[in-house]
């Protein structure tokens, strides 16, 4: 008689949440535990993120937008009641402020009663890619360094169960990173924090704080690379752990990760199409048992339109389980082993990133390395979207096949769910009330305590710890940390030179020349990054294009005020002014911007503006004055630069 058929457990469910409220956060995390959601995934706002206070200048217009505040104790608290902690797996995409919020939901977990030592969860923890790709960071690379190594260590005695790094390579996908530079990039990240943790833990327990580093990656539409990427990864990471780092049990050298498949491929057209996309990529990380997910997380099929409803985040979610329980897959082995396709993808892409890793350890490091990796991100991303344009690369329902019925989807109030207006000033009054409701002795105190760990090389947990029982807010933990470590501003991977790019350029060159000469001087295009948004892939990219395309280009970087960017084009003699923001702040930004732009008689200056923009703010937006506006549809770089040669050609300064 044949033996039953054991079938294998599912990864853990997670759902990516989080906005406007902890209270409100709350309410959906609950709601999506009780639809069967195994796992917490916890988004954060950008001042969150970022070590800002909800009331603080550069939090204006993002309280609440792209996940949820948690200015201090009272919001964790309020995050995760009647959530018990000890019973939980909790993923928190926190990097910069990741020492403060997982001594926040310590402090939640002492609270509840709950046995440290029984936390399980991640935090993600992973600066490097945050300079490379998305935007998060506040101090300089070594010290942050010290603050992820920290952490682990600080784990390492008192939370056996809880992961202190997410490795991410999720962001270098969404920021064009080809498969071999995921891979290369996400691994001399752990390396450079398995080589500073060394000297923080006993020899003798370093191999099992090997096994506790685990990866969040991307999985993209490319479903047989992807799937032969995810092999790579594992096979790769054990042959470093265990030659680099004498890893002997095949236990700790384990490729552990957790998975989002992939944002950058949701179209703004036809977006119904995108559940076909987000089933196909899962099945990347799923079907192959010997590189399956710890941890799968989808995007909703409408998020490059705006917030996700709970019904859109449950669609997602049903997904998986359907994969999981109504299919046989978890009752096989590995269906791929000894494919030749199969095998000969996977040496490709180990053979393509073992050398990137030379090229990264010869430079001393992925640290050392930082520049360098940037600048390869952004010439992948220009490859990525030119292959677009030209129709090389066929996105279904943007450059081909375009005929579409109106979508039942998207119609009719409600279709998009809306951040609640009145959150931000919710928020803050809140705060404020916490303020004078504390113990003012005891924070500063405790914030004492923080700036002598910083200073004398203590590890931090413990007085951050401190300082979330004495109701120090997140800001001013950032601002410890700021006056410690100093700040930080990345490269923006954007070259003076031009690109060896010519494919469609020349008659947009001869126009730009054109306009320069009626000028005066070459067309400046002011580029800039208003708030706290640190998606900077597509200001990136225009950046460089209109470089190539001859016009003289400024573009600082991420994370600028208003008045900053105003300035700037003064200074700059800027004849247009484009910014991105895709954080969902663009209303008070922009108008922010168009004040100060009438305040210092700017006013003739086009001003253009990129994002994730609902059609009923952009009208908003060009009732305000502003020129143009762009979303994730208006794929076509060059047509965008035509556009803003002939906004100058137009404006009053150009006729002068």
């Amino acid at each position: 008689m044949e033996a039953p058929m054991t079938k294998d457990a599912p990864w853990l469910f997670r759902t990516y949440a989080g906005h406007s409220t902890a209270a409100a956060s709350n309410a959906l995390y609950r709601t999506n535990l009780s639809k069967g959601q195994t796992g917490l995934s916890v988004a954060f706002d950008l001042p969150t993120q970022t070590g800002y206070d909800s009331d603080h200048q550069l939090a204006r217009g993002e309280v609440g937008k792209v996940g949820v505040p948690v200015a201090h104790l009272g919001d964790m608290r309020a995050l995760f009641d009647q959530i018990p902690l000890d019973q939980m797996n909790t993923s928190m995409t926190i990097n910069a402020t990741a020492p403060w919020l997982l001594a926040l939901y310590i402090a939640v977990a002492e609270e509840q009663g709950a046995d440290i030592a029984a936390l399980n969860g991640t935090v993600q923890n992973d600066l490097i890619k945050e300079y490379l790709s998305r935007g998060t960071y506040i101090c300089p690379p070594k010290p942050s360094l010290r603050m992820i190594t920290d952490v682990a260590a600080y784990t390492q005695k008192h939370l056996p169960k809880w992961n202190p790094m997410n490795v991410c390579s999720y962001h270098l996908q969404e920021a064009g990173a080809t498969p071999e530079q995921e891979l290369a990039f996400a691994l001399a990240t752990a390396c450079a924090v398995l080589d500073d943790l060394k000297g923080k833990v006993p020899p003798e327990d370093f191999p099992s704080m090997v096994g506790r580093i685990s990866f969040f990656v991307n999985a993209g539409i490319r479903f047989v690379t992807e799937l032969c990427k995810m092999r790579a990864f594992v096979d790769l990471w054990d042959e470093i752990t265990e030659t680099r780092y004498g890893i002997t049990n095949p236990k700790y050298r384990r490729f552990r990760y957790g998975v989002q498949v992939n944002s950058l491929g949701l179209t703004e057209p036809q977006p119904e199409n995108n559940v076909y996309r987000i089933l196909i990529e899962m099945l990347a990380v799923t079907l192959s048992k010997n590189a399956r997910a710890r941890a799968v997380q989808l995007p909703a099929w409408n998020e490059a339109l705006g917030l996700p409803r709970p019904w859109d985040q449950q669609w997602s979610l049903r997904m998986q389980q359907i994969l999981a329980y109504e299919t046989d897959l978890l009752e096989y082995d590995d269906l791929f082993d000894g494919n030749p396709a199969i095998d000969r993808k996977v040496t490709q892409l180990k053979e393509g990133a073992r050398a990137e890793l030379a090229q990264i350890d010869a430079m001393g490091g992925a640290v050392a390395a930082i520049d360098y990796m940037k600048s390869r991100l952004v010439e992948a991303n220009a490859v990525r979207l030119s292959k677009i344009e030209s129709k090389e690369t066929t996105v279904v329902g943007v450059n081909r096949f375009t005929t579409t019925e109106p979508s039942p989807l998207t119609t009719g109030d409600g279709s998009i769910m809306a951040a609640d207006p009145e959150a931000e000033a919710d928020q803050i009054a809140r705060l404020q009330s916490w303020r004078a409701a504390r113990d003012g002795q005891a924070v500063s105190a405790a914030l004492s305590a923080l700036a002598q760990a910083c200073a004398d090389g203590s590890n931090i947990m413990p007085a951050s710890i401190a300082c979330a029982r004495a109701g120090v807010t997140t800001g001013e933990w950032g601002a410890v940390v700021r006056r410690a470590f100093g700040e930080y501003r990345a490269p923006t991977g954007v070259s003076r030179n031009p690109s060896n790019r010519t494919e469609g350029l020349e008659p947009i060159r001869e126009a730009v020349a054109t306009l320069s000469s009626k000028l005066g001087r070459p067309l400046k295009f002011l580029v800039g990054k208003p708030g706290l948004d640190g998606h900077s892939n597509g200001a990136e990219q225009i950046a460089a294009r209109a470089r190539d395309c001859g016009m003289d280009i400024h573009y600082e970087g991420i994370r600028l005020t208003p008045a900053e960017i105003v300035t700037a084009a003064q200074d700059q003699q800027a004849h247009v002014i484009g910014l991105s923001i895709l954080s969902g702040s663009h209303l008070p930004l922009i108008t922010e911007t168009l004040d100060l732009m009438r305040a210092a008689n700017l006013s003739h200056i086009p001003l253009v503006v990129g994002g994730i923009i609902p059609e009923a703010d952009a009208a908003r937006l060009r009732a305000l004055g502003v020129a143009a506006v762009y979303t994730p549809k208006d794929f076509e770089l060059n047509r965008i630069m035509l556009d803003i040669v002939g906004l100058v050609d137009a404006a009053p300064i150009a006729a002068e």
